[in-house]
């Protein structure tokens, strides 16, 4: 088939090509350095005048062949866009270039899928889900693209053919800044998910400028600087300069008499303008053709310049409307722990939910006019957390302002489109907004939830005559100072169904938070789908050699296991191979040893790859305990001294006490939360005085991975022996690293806690360690402690003197970390949960063995790599494939499109 070359061809090193301009003689030394092969290649593709004269003539590269292969597909449009969309060529194409050129090249034929994805969906006309989020932490795009579609391989050999390196070129790819913790990450399974079950089903965000943030470690402290995630622009995707709807803000509402519908109607005359800019990143399917469409939206003004202004000499006002306008879209949560960072949250919120709303409506009248009774039955809006909980009202205002449809005909289509997932157990992280700031911002929209609420308690008070009390604990607006609006209720009120994400948060949602909208509405309006993960990125994409070891071992060369993930069930037949787990064994080494370049790359810190690899990474907050984890910490540190300083060695300590081990923690903490940012401070001083105590050896080191996101996940997960998932119990809705660690065989030591729950039913007790005080019974504890005052173990109070005496340093930043625990409640009950936790430890080691990395050890492999593969055998229940299933079953009816 035409000139196809094999890899082998080229000789070895590959070359490294740079973005600078050259002289005539570097060009001629540049020319001599590229292979032959690469330059013949090139030059049959290239629409350029040829350097070497002896391939000016394209008849001599014998172009005979007229079948065009995918390979020389793949080669002809990598060149035309480094040449025709960079405007470089062969000799300045470096790594980033290659990059930008190949995703265009994979972009350019996923579009093709793409769009006849939406024509047959179209055609079809059946129901459509849209999943809101106001996260989606969505990592790289081109190493899943490739997985997805099957073409990676061949992607791998045409870039060497090319003169590129596969993983180098991958590296240059950033990590779209779309999200910050679980709640994006689970948003940007369930889209993959939804194209790879062939459902009908789009997602809707923003298109953050800057993400979150980029955390950067200063003297131990976190700093915060801007993600320019977006510097090279983004080659996934495509923007609809054409779909522009305008969102308003403030201004003031007129009601007047409306003949037509002969009755009085309500008009909202915002009194500022932004125009959401539709930005579309299409979302390929594994082994299949469906590519469903994320849309994000960016935020522009109406006007971009006033020249008035400018002329007048106020450069400064001149774009200020252009620049508060693009600040809606810049950076993801702004700190809102002062009142224009609250009002530009809620901005952010509702030019999201209004720009998506517009256009799923208008999609939904360009096909059914204004047949509004079938609307039901074409759209179902999942609410992702009570960050779109908006729409519900926005849309109701669509219906009833600008559609004249009557108040309760608009209202139960509402209540039968939406449906809404909580993620929390915690009062305190339930969005409320104060009634001022909303109605300054959104006049009508308060005026709309008044009118809710008010029907609504009308009803309440209807059915439940006698008890007035529940009025006041129902009402979408709480009385207090401020006087604000509960967003959690008003999602309940709004939707036809409401779930937890893992079976023990959902029964809490209903025994405790909302036992009274239970009582009102009744059980089967809640409901529970236990998260998952999508096992293309977080096995396939994130540890090749172990998902290739599986595939060979259940003999699936086609990888379709990952959408049928009940067949690692068939690994539990190999459970007693010892060739299996050794080989078992040598891939999660070479996981560690990848881990622990990347460790050395980030902070400069060599650590040991045969130790037990023990990490916790995730959101820095005081419920997920990482303070638990570095106080456990501190604790071995000490008593590793101590058994030193009473003539113990290294080895004895060893063999009857401690395994040798890496802790690492990272994570960001939110900008504004000064205890989480204490845990990071805390986590680095301890590394730093451990790791450079020479006297214990390699017995304990300790790593904080700085700006944690999804590529350092993918290296993490897959080097994990042990994880820490250790939430104070009935706090964590649900947890998805969890299942990324048992996914890839890192065992876990947790909590009986959200998801923990399930997994111990899946893996077995035996293949999980568990600790900590129930969720039945951490309200009697936290009221024993505000009545008779906190208990501190011994253990724990030999960690707050060290800290304390100045052993890691100034011990005044420290000091509300501790007093929050020891005198004002320990309201995450790290004192009574903290011996029961080095207990844990104590049991687990006993189990991971002395195993130095030595993979002949059959102790270590019948006892930690056996509990390892059972633990990836049974892990099927939680493949994200199942969730959509769930959902698209029992809460939004509808059906695959078959492909």
């Amino acid at each position: 088939m035409g000139d196809y070359l094999t890899p082998s061809d080229l000789p070895q090193p590959k070359l490294k090509r740079t973005n600078t301009g050259f002289t005539p003689n570097q060009i001629i030394a540049l020319d001599a350095s590229i292979p032959e092969s690469a330059k013949k290649l090139w030059n049959k593709y290239s629409q350029l005048a040829p350097f070497d004269s002896s391939l000016k003539n394209k008849q001599d590269l014998n172009q005979k062949d007229t079948v065009i292969t995918n390979n020389e597909r793949f080669q002809e449009s990598f060149v035309n866009h480094v040449e025709t969309t960079l405007a470089r060529n062969m000799y300045n194409c470096d790594d980033l270039a290659a990059y930008l050129a190949s995703a265009q090249t994979i972009r350019d034929g996923l579009l093709i899928d793409w769009s006849n994805t939406q024509q047959k969906q179209t055609i079809h006309d059946g129901k459509r889900v849209y999943y809101l989020s106001l996260e989606f932490l969505m990592g790289k795009a081109m190493d899943n693209a490739l997985i997805n579609l099957k073409t990676r391989d061949r992607t791998r050999d045409n870039l060497d053919l090319l003169g590129f390196n596969l993983e180098d070129v991958l590296s240059k790819e950033p990590d779209a800044g779309l999200g910050n913790g679980g709640l994006g990450r689970l948003a940007a399974c369930y889209v993959d998910s939804l194209s790879s079950k062939n459902y009908s089903g789009w997602g809707y965000g923003l298109n953050y400028q800057y993400g979150i943030f980029k955390q950067k470690i200063v003297d131990g402290y976190q700093v915060e600087v801007p993600d320019y995630w977006l510097k090279f622009s983004n080659p996934w995707e495509i923007v609809r300069h054409e779909i522009q709807i305008p969102v308003d803000f403030y201004g003031y509402v007129h009601e007047e008499y409306d003949s037509n519908l002969q009755k009085n109607v309500k008009t909202w005359h915002g009194g500022q303008r932004v125009l959401a800019i539709a930005v579309d990143f299409p979302i390929p399917g594994y082994n299949t053709t469906n590519t469903n469409n994320l849309r994000l939206w960016n935020a522009k003004p109406t006007h971009e310049f006033d020249f008035t202004k400018f002329n007048s000499g106020d450069y400064v006002l001149s774009v200020a409307q252009q620049q508060e306008a693009e600040s809606i879209t810049s950076v993801l949560y702004p700190n809102d722990n002062f009142y224009k960072g609250k009002e530009l949250r809620l901005k952010q919120q509702y030019f999201w939910v209004a720009a998506s709303l517009h256009d799923i409506i208008r999609r939904f009248k360009k096909n059914h006019k204004t047949n509004w009774k079938i609307l039901p039955d074409k759209i179902a809006i999942q609410l992702n957390d009570t960050h779109p909980t908006l729409a519900v009202v926005e849309l109701q205002r669509i219906l009833v302002d600008l559609e004249g449809l009557d108040w309760d005909f608009a209202w139960s289509i509402v209540t039968r489109v939406f449906a809404y997932t909580n993620h929390t157990v915690m009062a305190e992280a339930l969005e409320k907004w104060p009634v001022e700031l909303l109605g300054r911002l959104l006049p009508r929209h308060l005026e709309i939830i008044y009118d809710i609420n008010y029907y609504f308690l009308k009803d309440v008070e209807h059915r439940f005559p006698n008890d007035r009390d529940l009025l006041t604990r129902v009402s979408i607006v709480e009385e207090g100072d401020p006087k604000s609006i509960r967003m959690a209720y008003l999602a309940i009120i709004g939707s036809h169904k409401v779930n937890g994400v893992a079976e023990l948060h959902s029964e809490l949602l209903k025994s405790t938070l909302f036992k009274d909208f239970v009582t009102i509405f009744g059980s089967d309006k809640f409901t529970n789908v236990t998260n998952g993960v999508t096992p293309r990125r977080w096995l396939r994409q994130a540890n090749p050699e172990l998902a290739k070891l599986i595939s060979e071992q259940l003999n699936d060369p086609n990888y379709d296991y990952l959408t049928n993930l009940g067949n690692l069930k068939k690994l539990e037949h190999f459970i007693n191979d010892d060739k299996f787990l050794t080989k078992w064994d040598n891939i999660k080494f070479n996981n560690k040893v990848r881990l622990a370049n990347l460790i050395k790359q980030e902070t400069g810190i060599e650590v040991d790859p045969t130790v037990l690899f023990d990490i916790q990474v995730k959101r820095i907050h005081e419920y997920k305990r990482q303070q638990l984890n570095i106080f456990a910490v501190i604790y071995r540190y000490l008593h590793i001294k101590e058994l030193l300083s009473q003539g113990h060695s290294i080895d004895d300590i060893k063999k009857n006490y401690y395994v040798s081990k890496l802790s690492v923690i990272g994570g960001k903490a939110a900008p504004g939360y000064y205890m989480a940012k204490t845990i990071i401070h805390l986590v680095n001083e301890v590394s730093r005085v451990i790791n450079s105590d020479d006297s214990i050896d390699n017995l304990l080191k300790v790593v904080f991975i700085p700006d944690y996101n999804v590529s350092k996940a993918e290296i993490i997960c897959p080097a994990s022996d042990l994880s820490n998932h250790i939430s104070t119990a009935g706090t964590e809705g649900s947890g998805t690293s969890n299942m990324k660690f048992a996914l890839n065989g890192g065992l876990i030591i947790g909590t009986v806690d959200g998801a923990n729950v399930e997994i111990t039913r899946e893996i077995g007790e035996d293949n999980i360690f568990l600790f900590g005080n129930l969720a039945e019974s951490v309200e009697e504890i936290r009221h024993k402690h505000y009545y008779e005052g906190v208990s501190i173990p011994q253990t724990l109070a030999k960690v707050f003197g060290a800290i304390e005496s100045g052993q890691f340093g100034n011990p005044d930043g420290y000091r509300p970390l501790i007093e929050s625990i020891r005198n004002h409640g320990d309201y995450y009950l790290v004192s009574d949960d903290f011996d029961l936790f080095l207990e844990a430890h104590q049991k687990l080691e006993q189990v991971y063995g002395h195993h130095g990395g030595d993979a002949s050890d059959k102790d270590h492999l019948h006892r930690w790599v056996k509990k390892s593969v059972l633990s990836v055998a049974n892990m099927g229940f939680f493949s994200s494939d199942r969730c959509i299933d769930d959902y698209a079953e029992n809460i939004w009816e509808v059906e695959p499109l078959n492909q």
